[in-house]
């Protein structure tokens, strides 16, 4: 039996295919992709992080399923991959959050925990008998004068964003914040333009039972997430927005059809 080109590469870490892949943290990042949505936009004031969760069943508490997690008073965390893997990295995350704060008596940097995570990540990269981590995750804090945002790869590889998105919606998020992300935006109009995106990439279908939000700010340095009764009247409010959005739009059609000249 002939074995295909790939499959000399993709059974261990730490064999390269002949162009330079690492075929299981390509692998790795497909579960990321197949994950649920998650994003985070970065405002003047402070950063928002965004998960619609996925509830396969209509039997599941929707609030046992957790995307977004508190690091620090200062640090969120949201993700988007495997769940359990997740969960250690912010485990580890906290603790190094803990180690920062005895040994140097300061809250750590954003920067520096996600520098620190994504040297964790990259370790499995390079030895035989591990595997790399399946999930990304996005790191939102603020430092001592602005807010962060970090997406990172299963690779341990680092990009700072203004908004991104991981997950199954990325593409379709993406998209939006191409279009309408303003540097100058404040944490409500970053809240609603997450919305927005999440209304968009579902086609409507927003549920606030599925909907975590978190915050975190520079006047108060407190990451928060959402309660049930906050995000169920920010549903309310996009729904709202994109009724008297579709409604003006009909009526223009309305007007237009009502001008045209009749033809002889």
């Amino acid at each position: 039996m002939q074995m295909t080109p790939q499959m000399g590469y993709d059974r261990a870490i730490t064999v390269f295919s002949p162009d330079g892949r690492l075929f299981q943290v390509e692998y790795a990042r497909e579960a990321v992709k197949r994950g649920t949505t998650a994003a985070g936009i970065k405002a003047k004031n402070g950063v928002v992080l965004l998960v619609d969760k996925r509830i396969t069943s209509r039997l599941i508490e929707a609030e046992s399923i957790e995307k977004i997690f508190q690091v620090d008073d200062h640090i969120g965390v949201a993700t988007s991959g495997l769940v359990a893997d997740a969960r250690a990295l912010v485990d580890r995350a906290r603790v190094e959050a803990q180690v920062n704060m005895v040994s140097y008596d300061e809250p750590i940097g954003v920067e520096v925990i996600a520098k620190k995570i994504c040297d964790h990540k990259q370790t499995y990269t390079q030895y035989g008998g591990v595997r790399p981590y399946g999930t990304a995750l996005l790191i939102a804090g603020v430092d001592d004068s602005r807010p962060r945002l970090f997406e990172t790869d299963p690779s341990g590889a680092l990009l700072e964003y203004k908004a991104t998105a991981i997950g199954a919606g990325r593409n379709a998020f993406m998209e939006l914040f191409e279009a309408e992300y303003s540097d100058d935006m404040e944490i409500d109009a970053a809240i609603m333009l997450g919305m927005k995106a999440l209304y968009t990439s579902t086609e409507g279908k927003v549920d606030a039972a599925t909907l975590e939000l978190g915050v975190v700010t520079l006047e108060d340095r407190q990451f928060r997430k959402l309660s049930e009764e906050e995000v169920a009247n920010l549903v309310s409010r996009v729904r709202e927005e994109f009724k008297n959005e579709a409604k003006e739009e009909t009526e223009e059609k309305d007007d237009s059809e009502g001008q045209e000249e009749p033809t002889e």
